[in-house]
């Protein structure tokens, strides 16, 4: 097959773990062609096609130097088997706009994972409220009054902004309220910006726990990202040490619960984020721990996942 990847500059890869890496060498395994762009590099003009400018690559096996350019060519996006979304968040609006383009895409006979619509209709921390039975006490608002009050209710709560990723602007404020007043303001932005705020749960000691659903079927493995040095954050951008596995019967649950719906809309790929029992972020624009996973147990996430594209792509 020939794919598209269209992520973040290869150049800032780290190699080591990054998901989108694993997933092109093992595309590379199987002897597919890989090609990869970044989402400024997708243009639509009146009476064309989509079209990305791309960059034909091989990898090397080398940890340095890690890709060779083969060549660089302008390219419908019609003309790749399956173009793979891997851009990481955050969900701003040049996101939003790319997603529309790949939709475009997709009407001329491209075929993208995740699917650009279901990517627009997911947004990683909203996307949880269609799933109360799993989640914890939950609000979104810009309000600051609505925050007070669940605070009030809940004494010792998280607040987060609704676009933020690996741990970003994740603030606790605890039973005292100390400084709640001044991280609303910083993060709805004096009631221009809506944020999620969360009732504290202290089984994040234990791990932030990363579980990957592929083709609406969980990954037997998921990754715990435990909080380091009093950090109230697991995230692995954040310090947090990542130990992998097996599921528990709950995380179990709520993977088979939520898994095959997703699929079903175009999800191929997600990443449910459980704390304890409790779902906290459902991850569809690029999830990762393929490669933490796979070192610390053998299970080789990456051929999963090309096996469930290559059936995808050719369904």
């Amino acid at each position: 097959m020939n794919l598209l990847f269209i992520t973040d500059p290869l150049e800032s890869f780290k190699i080591y773990k990054d998901t989108t890496f694993a997933m092109m060498r093992e595309a590379q395994k199987r002897g597919h062609r890989v090609a990869a762009c970044e989402p400024q590099d997708v243009m639509w003009q009146r009476g064309g096609w989509v079209t990305a400018h791309v960059r034909d690559i091989a990898l090397t096996g080398q940890a340095d130097a890690w890709f060779e350019l083969k060549q660089t060519r302008a390219v419908a996006l019609r003309d790749f088997d399956a173009i793979l979304m891997r851009k990481d968040p955050p969900f701003d609006s040049e996101f939003f706009y790319a997603t529309h383009l790949l939709a475009q895409a997709e009407r001329e006979g491209a075929r993208v994972f995740n699917k650009p619509g279901a990517l627009r209709d997911h947004p990683e921390k909203l996307a949880i409220m269609e799933f109360p039975q799993f989640i914890g006490p939950t609000l979104v608002t810009r309000d600051e009054a609505d925050i007070k009050r669940f605070h009030a209710e809940h004494r010792d709560i998280i607040l987060k902004p609704l676009d933020g990723m690996g741990g970003m602007g994740i603030f606790r404020v605890g039973p005292d309220g100390l400084n709640l007043g001044s991280i609303t303001e910083t993060l709805n932005r004096h009631g221009a910006q809506s944020l999620m705020v969360q009732k504290f749960l202290p089984e994040i000691v234990a791990g932030d726990k990363r579980v990957l659903v592929i083709g609406g079927k969980p990954v037997p493995y998921c990754l715990a990202r435990i909080p380091q040095g009093g950090e109230v954050r697991g995230n692995l951008a954040a310090g947090g040490k990542g130990v992998a596995q097996a599921l528990s019967a709950r995380d179990l649950e709520i993977a088979q619960a939520i898994g095959p719906v997703l699929a079903a809309r175009g999800l191929l790929l997600i990443g449910l984020d459980v704390i304890g029992d409790s779902l906290t972020e459902i991850n569809v624009t690029s999830p990762t721990c393929f490669q933490e996973i796979f070192d610390q147990t053998g299970f080789d996430v990456a051929a999963t996942f090309l096996d469930a594209l290559e059936q995808a792509a050719s369904s």
